[in-house]
């Protein structure tokens, strides 16, 4: 083969799998503007003592990098554990390279060949991606008008398609809206496999809402997983994780990539874990400017979604293109994302929101 008809070959041309061809990857617009309000970050930088505590952390394990990593990650996860409380220990926890890494290997071990998943869109989009690479049939259930989820509908959903894996998203991604217990517990008892409920976003649940963790002690095929991207604003560390029965990460301990989360990622995360009262002060401060954003977009006579997370969902807007384009151009950059017609707004600090308000009313 010459080297100029090497130059011609396109992904077309491979012998990749059937069920991946005509399929798009998944990416968010990466784009330089001034306000950046589409990947649902937390806006606000790691404070100076944490930056200090891991330039020291690194320091120290930079002498050892010749060595591979805590295979098991035993101290993080023994962290991870405090944090969440609810009597979890080390061997109830679980760590991978972010929440995507967690649901890829959930889906590896009890996914797979002839076996099926089954989520209530609009929903988090990976969660399709990942099960359709782990060779899993996605099955797509419905969420209501106003993006909750009617559990006898749910139940129905799954005696009819009896699915190895049930997705959960609460609060939910791209809507906001989180589930109540009764529903969480509900499709629990009806599952005859695994349910996996997201809980990426749930710092930012109004006050009150419980955890699917409370739930774990009478459900052992109940996963509950959460990430550090987003209220420990620790996105670029790549730390997702889980809490279930002991015997799912012995499942999990199957198929993970031996020493796949670094020597510098566990130590990153054990230092934001000791920070952790800093970095989730701003919780409290992005859910009450996710409030304002909610009331002045209805104010404006837009719809928005109820939202327990650090982003709002709004519409409708026949040609929502133009609108994220006119912001855009404005130098704020949304995501065109979920049903059609909406568009969704992370929640940054209060100039980027009063940013988004002026450009949303130039364009309007």
């Amino acid at each position: 083969m010459t080297s100029s008809s090497v130059g011609e070959v396109s992904l077309a041309d491979l012998p990749i799998r059937a069920d991946l061809r005509g399929r798009s990857p998944y990416g968010a617009p990466q784009i330089d503007v001034p306000v950046r309000l589409n990947t649902n970050e937390n806006p606000y930088p790691p404070p100076p003592g944490l930056v200090e505590d891991l330039a020291e952390a690194v320091r120290r394990d930079a002498a050892g990098l010749n060595r591979y990593p805590d295979r098991d990650a035993l101290a993080l996860r023994a962290d991870l554990a405090a944090y969440l409380g609810h009597g979890l220990d080390s061997a109830r926890v679980w760590a991978a390279n972010g929440s995507n890494e967690v649901l890829q290997q959930i889906l590896q071990a009890f996914g797979g060949p002839g076996r099926t998943a089954l989520g209530f869109e609009p929903s988090y989009s990976m969660h399709p991606i990942i099960t359709t690479g782990c060779s899993t049939e996605w099955i797509s259930g419905a969420r209501e008008d106003d993006f909750g989820l009617d559990p006898g509908k749910a139940i129905a959903a799954i005696e009819e398609h009896r699915p190895d894996l049930v997705f959960l998203t609460s609060p939910n991604n791209p809507t906001g809206t989180a589930l109540p217990p009764a529903t969480i517990a509900a499709v629990v008892e009806a599952a005859p496999g695994m349910v996996v409920v997201d809980e990426a976003y749930f710092e930012f649940a109004r006050s009150g809402t419980p955890s699917a963790l409370t739930l774990l002690p009478e459900h052992p095929r109940l996963i509950v997983t959460r990430t550090m991207s987003k209220a420990f604003a620790m996105a670029g560390t790549r730390l997702g994780y889980l809490a279930a029965h002991p015997a799912v990460i012995e499942a999990l301990l199957l198929v993970r990539l031996p020493y796949h989360l670094s020597t510098l990622t566990q130590a990153a995360a054990r230092v934001a874990l000791a920070h952790r009262e800093a970095l989730l002060g701003t919780v409290d401060e992005l859910r009450a400017e996710r409030d304002r954003t909610v009331a002045w977009l209805r104010g404006k006579g837009l719809k928005a979604a109820d939202s327990d997370a650090n982003f709002v969902l709004f519409g409708e807007f026949p040609q929502r293109r133009a609108v994220w384009e006119g912001l855009l151009a404005r130098g704020v950059l949304i995501r065109e994302v979920g049903p059609p017609e909406w568009l969704r707004v992370s929640i940054g600090t209060g100039d980027e929101m009063a940013a988004f308000r002026a450009a949303l009313e130039a364009v309007l």
